[in-house]
């Protein structure tokens, strides 16, 4: 084993990969669980309508990223993450014993509670997450280990989200989702306990409470660098164009393809993979050095596939009624459409491990915490920012794959801004480019 996977041997990362990876898978079992629950059984739980109580818990689970992340990223920086990472296990069994409560008397305002404080554990995690990299690993393993967090993250996604389906649909009592769910966070705090110390950068740090105040220090300290907060920028771009195609996957699957259930998990898992296929091509590609180059190419890839998409979507297929994923497969259009979703992932993971390996080695090591904390809160804006303004233009009559479409436009214009700010992205994707055409070219010489 050589490269990056070599990390998954070694005690500085695979504990802390493992306990990362089952965080993830839990988030997503619980969450697609609950929506799944409250989809097909809204009438035991509520007299809201399904579609609403799906997204109200999409918002309750990301509302904790807007009230704690600054929160999170002093604490951060004040304590071992390792222990905070510990602390953070014990808190997410607490959070299934809530959940099973909630499950057991039926209650879906304790359900909420739960999957508020999940959001809250996600939130404590987040900083620790990507601060806890550069003090473990060498310079020249961060793109290789960014790659493995990133692909693990969206294949911990997938498989969660899938589990969570299949545990909703399949068990007896819905408190069997909790007690799952307690097993898998048993299971990441017993990781989680193989994690090295990470000791603080600034254990003198006074912990301040007031969100508000500590939002604009934590931007503020992400400004210093100018690079750093393009990066950012970029990052929470992207998570607004991956969150806005990923929350059309049902819908379009249903008006667009005439598929079911079955094809829109065909369709996450195709995305899901190409994600985990980019960010792990991106230690071969780079060198194992930071190279920003790869972002400008993973840009032109987002736009070019997206663009694809519009043009692949058939016209005809949901008009016939309903179609089992076999019969959809014989179709040439559906290849092409997951085709374009596997590139897409491709070439999001070129652009996204970069962009978060800039962000870890040009951040000051005393603020990196508290940084990587206001690129959460930005990314959760962008996110909410999207949701809302997709929502408004499909509600307009905008058709969902004319949305792609304009997505991948306004991801060229995103691409042209950064680049345009941040000279250094494009030069140094011109000589990326120039250096393998050069050793293309030795290789059909010799």
């Amino acid at each position: 084993m050589s490269g990056q996977f070599s990390l998954l041997k070694q005690k500085r990362f695979a504990p802390f990969f493992t306990t990362q990876f089952l965080g993830a898978f839990n988030d997503n079992l619980f969450k697609n669980a609950l929506v799944v629950l409250l989809i097909f059984q809204a009438a035991q739980w509520t007299t809201l309508a399904p579609e609403l109580l799906a997204n109200l818990a999409a918002g309750i689970f990301i509302l904790p990223f807007f009230l704690f992340s600054a929160t999170a990223g002093q604490l951060a920086d004040k304590y071992d993450k390792a222990l905070l990472t510990r602390i953070v296990k014990v808190l997410e069994m607490l959070i299934m014993g809530v959940a099973a409560v909630g499950f057991f008397l039926g209650s879906l305002n304790i359900l909420l509670a739960a999957l508020f404080l999940l959001g809250l554990h996600s939130t404590l995690f987040g900083p620790v997450k990507y601060a806890i990299l550069p003090q473990h690993l060498h310079d020249d393993e961060l793109i290789g280990g960014n790659g493995l967090v990133e692909a693990g993250t969206f294949v911990a996604i997938l498989l969660g989200t899938l589990a969570g389906g299949l545990l909703a649909g399949s068990v007896r009592h819905p408190a069997w989702i909790a007690a799952g769910g307690f097993i898998v966070a048993l299971a990441g705090y017993v990781a989680s306990r193989g994690i090295p110390a990470a000791p603080p950068p600034v254990p003198q740090l006074r912990i301040s409470l007031n969100p508000l105040r500590e939002t604009w220090r934590n931007l503020a300290f992400a400004q210093k660098n100018r690079s750093v907060f393009l990066a950012i920028l970029g990052i929470s771009w992207f998570w607004l164009y991956g969150a806005l195609l990923l929350a059309q996957f049902p819908a379009y699957t249903r008006n667009i393809l005439g598929g079911n259930e079955l094809m829109v998990t065909l369709l996450l898992a195709t995305f899901s993979l190409g994600i985990g296929a980019g960010s792990l091509l991106c230690e071969r590609l780079s060198g194992k050095q930071l190279e920003v180059g790869l972002v400008p190419l993973g840009s032109i890839g987002l736009t070019l596939f997206g663009l694809d998409l519009y043009f692949a979507s058939p016209l005809d297929l949901a008009g016939n009624g309903v179609h089992d994923s076999l019969a959809l497969l014989s179709v040439a259009a559906v290849w092409r459409v997951l085709f374009d979703l596997l590139l897409l992932g491709v070439f999001g993971g070129f652009f996204i491990v970069p962009l978060y390996a800039l962000v870890q080695l040009r951040s000051a090591p005393e603020q990196r915490a508290r940084i990587i904390a206001a690129n959460n809160i930005l990314n959760a804006l962008f996110m909410v920012v999207g949701a809302l303004g997709a929502a408004a233009l499909l509600e307009a009559g905008l058709g969902i794959p004319a949305l792609f479409a304009l997505a991948a436009l306004l991801n060229a214009l995103a691409a042209l801004c950064l680049c345009g700010l941040l000279p250094e992205f494009f030069q140094r994707f011109i000589a990326w480019w120039q250096k393998a055409a050069f050793f293309n070219s030795g290789k059909e010489d010799s």
